[in-house]
């Protein structure tokens, strides 16, 4: 059986992963119905869509009438209804368990009987929210990276009762917005994330042990290593909230004390010291 052909995509959640991911959809070429719990959020997210495609447009990237018909192929709601006719379905709304299972169930409800389910989740178990509805064979993870549209990597997760069509079908999509999919199974962190969040960790427990600055240690990270950006700069670009999260997500999962974040991070997240988003992190943004 072959993969089901996919031509209207619904993305629910349109923060800042969801708007990026509705951002790649248009730009494929794919219809599109993003949900915010908002008119308002709605069109917030439609604003910043456009604008990022203007500055395509700006660069002779793109044209003027491939960025008014992107534009124009993104339909926004605030109901689940709407999604009655979507081929796939891609979650990204907040990174709580309770949270998308409740949506999987309410999205079960709406959507077609062939409709592909996938969550963007970064760390949590896509078993786990595929149980919520009672066909977790269409479900699947598409763990977009930050920002999604420049980022190249989505990893496709299989569930432990994901079906090869679903599989196929969402790394049929990741190639059509321009991605390098890779396939793996559901565990802890799927590839990146159980590679790169223990190493991160190891980086900041660094800045104490060894007595260097961000900035040193973000030197030795890139001129010693080879990184394209030292840990510093990434943990703040990412969100030290949703690092410490993302730690913590997948320490109560594998227990290693690698994994668990360091106090030092844990204590900016508390104040407020969130990277880029904030202003301030281990370093200072105007």
């Amino acid at each position: 059986m072959s993969a089901p052909e996919i031509r209207r995509v619904g993305v629910v959640g349109l923060g800042a992963m969801g708007a990026g991911i509705a951002q790649l959809a248009v730009e494929a070429g794919y219809d599109t119905v993003g949900r915010e719990v908002s008119d308002e959020l709605g069109i917030e997210a439609r604003s910043r869509i456009a604008h990022f495609l203007q500055r395509k447009v700006d660069k002779g990237t793109m044209s003027a009438d491939a960025r008014e018909s992107a534009v124009a192929s993104l339909a926004l709601t605030t109901e689940l209804g709407d999604f009655a006719d979507c081929d796939l379905v891609i979650e990204a709304i907040v990174e709580e368990l309770d949270a998308k299972l409740e949506l999987f169930r309410e999205l079960e409800g709406v959507v077609r009987p062939d409709t592909i389910l996938a969550t963007n989740t970064s760390a949590l178990s896509v078993t786990e929210i595929a149980a919520a509805v009672s066909m977790p064979e269409r479900v699947v993870g598409m763990h977009f990276f930050n920002p999604a549209p420049l980022m190249p990597l989505v990893e496709i997760v299989r569930a432990e009762l994901s079906s090869d069509e679903a599989v196929d079908a969402a790394y049929a999509v990741g190639e059509r917005l321009g991605k390098r999919p890779i396939r793996c199974h559901d565990t802890p962190g799927f590839v990146v994330n159980r590679v790169l969040i223990p190493l991160l960790n190891d980086c900041i427990r660094v800045l104490d042990e060894a007595r260097v600055t961000p900035e040193d240690l973000d030197t030795a990270m890139t001129a010693g290593a080879g990184w394209p950006m030292g840990p510093c700069t990434l943990v703040d670009l990412v969100g030290i909230d949703v690092h410490v999260h993302a730690s913590e997500a997948l320490y109560e999962k594998l227990r290693e004390p690698r994994i668990a974040p360091p106090a030092r991070i844990v204590a900016m997240k508390n104040a407020g010291l969130l990277g880029r988003k904030s202003g301030r992190g281990f370093y200072t943004y105007d």
